[in-house]
């Protein structure tokens, strides 16, 4: 069995530069900014539980002590929820920081983090206050939702992170629509401002002092500050300035399309070949409804393209977008671009959507005929996205282009179609670049097809340093 292969015609290409020079030295320092942001805000909550006497009430167990870890699981879980608004607000230090697919995860992570947290400060307080007062606990929870202030807004606000979380499981969120799942997921924002209230005004760990009060106060306005900021007034001015419209959506093999739009201050986004926008295109109702999309070519002069696979509703409907239509962006957003580069040689692998990104990286990097290698899955031929695009590079800038189309291999590298079965995915990887150690190698598409690859590149020697992925999912 062998790989089938597509010889590139060498031609025309730019005038190179070494890639190392790509890597921004800032960004350590932006992920140390970050990390430092997230590692200050939870010592201090520590230090304000520390201070309010939650070791001594540990130690003296009993009712207090209850009550003290319930303190702690509530000052831990509200930090959390205030960390997983910053993270998704798209602020730089964070955006800049983590990328994209590691905030992603992490925002994943503290939003379940911070409902298992919030759910147990409830019980604790719960049965540490029934146990003080000789009552039952379902009285006391019941006096809290009543008696207390703020708590029946609090009450409101936890029904809809119940409801958000629930959504959020792989599983059901598999189930769901994403415009379905993405009206739910706003109503996080909802429920985050119902619960504020009660912390504020009856949590004595947020007013036991004026630090405390300016802490908590100051993070929570600066949450909303930032909210409104990056998520609504600076893309809507940038958007509206730029006079952004759609100049084309045009069919993109057998279920994609291809969405080209310009503006006259495009270029002043200084987007970059690989990243990507969230899209919103003015063409009727729903158009609220933000998605993530990829460059699916370098952005050039006043033009951005994007390319998305037809899946759904909102991808749907890109195909009948007339030209004229207004379109709001955010963004850019994204690491895989070529300032992660360190060698010479690009390797770049993706599966269906994932090709986008890939081709704007492509063509916004600079390489010699043969020094770059793309890879592409997709189970239809027919379905593959850019090939246009593609065909273009290997004529004109010697690509080297390998099509893998078909089923997922059952045994093997499941990675690989089924009809390389038989090879093993480091193998594959080796035959295809045999030079591996002199490449940094891109990876774009479903996770689980990511995490296959990454595991057979990292089998095949390839440096961590060297592997940069990006998933397309949310």
């Amino acid at each position: 069995m062998t790989m089938a292969t597509l010889a590139p015609t060498a031609v025309n290409t730019r005038q190179l530069r070494d890639p190392a020079h790509t890597r921004r030295p800032r960004a350590g320092a932006w992920h140390a900014a970050a990390v430092a942001v997230v590692w200050a805000t939870s010592l201090f909550v520590l230090a304000l539980w520390v201070s309010g006497g939650g070791v001594d009430a540990v130690l003296a167990g009993g009712s207090g002590a209850l009550s003290s870890v319930g303190r702690l699981t509530g000052l831990i879980a509200s930090n959390l929820l205030l960390l997983q608004v910053l993270l998704m607000a798209r602020i730089p230090v964070f955006e800049r920081g983590f990328g994209r697919d590691a905030l992603t995860r992490t925002h994943r992570l503290t939003g379940f983090w911070s409902f298992w947290l919030m759910l147990a400060h409830i019980v604790l307080l719960m049965f540490g206050y029934a146990l003080a007062a000789g009552i039952n606990p379902l009285v006391q929870l019941w006096e809290f939702v009543w008696d207390y202030p703020g708590m029946l807004l609090a009450t409101a606000g936890t029904s809809l992170l119940v409801a958000v979380t629930v959504t959020s499981i792989r599983r059901a969120r598999r189930r769901l629509r994403y415009e379905s799942w993405h009206l739910i997921h706003l109503y996080a924002y909802l429920g985050v401002g119902l619960a504020v209230p009660h912390q504020l005004w009856a949590g004595a760990d947020f007013t036991a002092s004026p630090a405390a009060t300016v802490y908590w106060w100051t993070l929570w306005a600066a949450a909303a500050a930032a909210v409104l900021a990056y998520r609504i007034a600076i893309p809507l001015i940038r958007s509206l300035r730029g006079g952004l419209r759609v100049v084309s959506a045009e069919p993109d093999g057998t279920a994609g399309v291809t969405v080209t739009v310009r503006g006259a201050h495009a270029a002043g986004m200084r987007a970059r070949g690989g990243q990507f926008f969230v899209w919103r295109f003015l063409d009727g109702p729903g158009w609220t409804r933000g998605h993530p999309f990829s460059l699916s070519s370098a952005p050039v002069g006043d033009r951005l393209t994007m390319s998305a696979r037809i899946v759904g509703d909102g991808t749907e409907r890109l195909t009948h977008l007339r030209p004229g239509t207004r379109v709001l962006l955010e963004g850019p957003y994204g690491h895989l671009t070529g300032a992660a580069r360190t060698g010479r040689k690009l390797l770049l692998i993706g599966a269906g959507a994932g090709v986008a990104p890939l081709v704007s990286l492509l063509e916004a990097e600079p390489w010699r005929p043969g020094e770059a290698t793309l890879i592409t899955r997709d189970t239809l031929a027919g379905a593959a996205l850019r090939s246009d695009a593609i065909a273009h590079l290997v004529h004109e800038r010697g690509l080297r282009h390998y099509p893998l189309p078909g089923p997922r291999a059952q045994g093997g590298a499941p990675w690989l179609p089924h009809t390389h079965a038989a090879w093993g995915g480091a193998a594959a990887l080796r035959h295809l670049a045999p030079d591996l150690e002199d490449y940094d190698a891109f990876v774009c598409g479903p996770p689980e097809w990511m995490r296959a690859v990454v595991r057979d590149l990292e089998l095949a020697g390839l440096s961590k340093g060297r592997l940069h992925t990006e998933s397309f999912t949310i």
